[in-house]
């Protein structure tokens, strides 16, 4: 079976990054990300690996809502200036780079849901949440900086809504780190207690007569922005990447430093 490693670039790197004393200082930064990526082979023992980088132009969800991720902190400079050192040092160690356009969360959507859909196997090397909704049993998360698997069944305890109900969840109550707007005045709270009541956004708004005035007007007047968030979170996961797995197999027997 083969089994594909796919690395956030950035999700990784901007936290290795930020480990420095000094956000000018990028001396080393490309050793220490060739080494997390070591270890990460050594510890997963992929066929394939493919790290996955964003690209610079305006991503469809920023068209579509110029505000998303609005006043999120740019990257420092000096570490994007040493992103084509980094990439090249990666691909001395045999770890090949994608370069996705805009954001780098639906190629690697995609890249985990063609892998599978071919009975292969991804683990998905990232902490950003929205690769939860990805609930095919061959696709894993990892989060590297806490060396564990990221646990869905967590996630569901956390949010206090069922897997199949995360894209409404977040529909309905937004996701503030991204600047996804929700409904104004449904929160967390109110959203997990509506799904577990109507099961899903379409049940929702099928039976807002049965809720209080308040809330249904609510709901009626964000019918709008809660279809519109609910495209801002959902992954695309069918690009024409262009791309032949092949140019990402691990050599074998290649030596890993632990």
């Amino acid at each position: 079976m083969n089994k594909l490693l796919i690395i956030d670039g950035l999700n990784i790197v901007r936290r290795l990054h930020a480990a420095q004393p000094n956000e000018n200082d990028t001396q080393g930064l490309d050793i220490r990300v060739a080494s997390a990526c070591n270890k990460l082979l050594s510890l997963h023992q992929p066929t394939h690996i493919a790290i996955v980088w964003d690209g610079n132009q305006v991503s469809w969800r920023k068209q579509l809502y110029p505000d998303y991720k609005k006043g999120r902190k740019p990257m420092p400079e000096a570490l994007s200036k040493a992103l084509p050192a980094i990439q090249a040092h990666l691909s001395k160690e045999n770890i090949q780079s994608i370069q996705s356009d805009s954001e780098a969360d639906d190629v690697i959507a995609t890249l985990a849901t063609k892998l599978v859909a071919n009975a292969g196997q991804a683990v998905i090397v990232s902490t950003d949440k929205g690769f939860t909704q990805l609930l095919h049993p061959n696709i894993s998360r990892w989060d590297y900086f806490n060396q564990c698997s990221i646990d869905i069944e967590a996630q569901e305890n956390k949010l206090g809504v069922h897997r199949n109900q995360f894209l409404d969840y977040l529909a309905l109550a937004g996701d503030s780190g991204n600047k996804i707007p929700g409904i104004p005045g449904i929160g967390p709270k109110s959203a997990s207690q509506l799904l577990r009541t109507f099961d899903s956004l379409k049940s929702l708004y099928q039976s807002l007569d049965t809720l209080g005035e308040k809330q249904a007007k609510k709901l009626l007047e964000g019918k709008e922005m809660a279809r519109l968030s609910y495209k801002l979170v959902q992954l695309q996961t069918q690009l024409p990447l262009n791309i032949n797995l092949s140019q990402f197999r691990v050599a074998s027997g290649e030596s890993r430093q632990n």
